[in-house]
């Protein structure tokens, strides 16, 4: 190969080589939690948003990351974001499922008015029920909250659909704004969620 072809595929090269060092960098692993940076959900490719620990009393709780069809940054900008999404959370410790579901709707009416609470009240009742039907969540356990457009919000832990889906784009963003609202349960976990890692 002469000088002149070497020349011209270094470019080349150096591209495809940064594109893999990029797609390493985006996953993660935190606290023994793995994140890959892209995940796929109802026909589309997803990006890995942003990603925190949770922690309280300085225990770590769980392990948080948020796709989107493509990378926003901006609290409000993601809770207004569309097409499918997905909340993915790895326990970092053994977890009663009435622990996780309590945390959930105390944060829920945290982050709501009483008006606002009213028009969730029926399918916040329905996803703290087959929260509480897991019974447990033991270290290690993977929980998704996916957003499909066609049929609402799925609880889906360790690969198994559990209930049925919740109707309503609000709900899940609802469910956004446990960790994107204004009275979000930690701060830097908001950060890195609307993509300020």
């Amino acid at each position: 190969m002469n000088s002149s072809h070497r020349f011209a595929l270094a470019p080349l090269i150096l591209a495809a080589l940064s594109a893999l060092t990029t797609s390493a960098a985006q996953a993660l692993d935190i606290a023994g939690a793995h994140f890959d940076d892209k995940t796929s959900l109802a026909g589309s490719e997803l990006q890995l948003n942003g990603a925190g620990v949770r922690t309280k009393l300085f225990f770590k709780v769980y392990a948080i990351g948020l796709y989107l069809p493509q990378r926003t940054e901006g609290a409000d900008a993601v809770l207004v974001s569309k097409g499918p999404r997905r909340i993915q959370l790895v326990t970092l410790r053994d977890l009663t499922a009435e622990q996780l579901a309590d945390a959930f709707v105390e944060a829920l009416n945290a982050n709501h008015t009483d008006a606002e609470m009213s028009r969730l009240t029926t399918r916040v009742e329905h996803f703290r029920a087959t929260m509480l039907s897991l019974g447990k969540a033991p270290e290690k356990t993977v929980i998704r909250l996916d957003y499909l457009p066609a049929s609402g919000t799925r609880l889906v832990v360790d690969n198994e659909q559990k209930g049925s889906d919740i109707v309503g784009e609000d709900f899940f963003q609802a469910l956004l704004r446990i960790w994107l609202g204004n009275a979000a349960v930690q701060p830097d976990i908001k950060e890195k969620l609307a993509g300020k890692n």
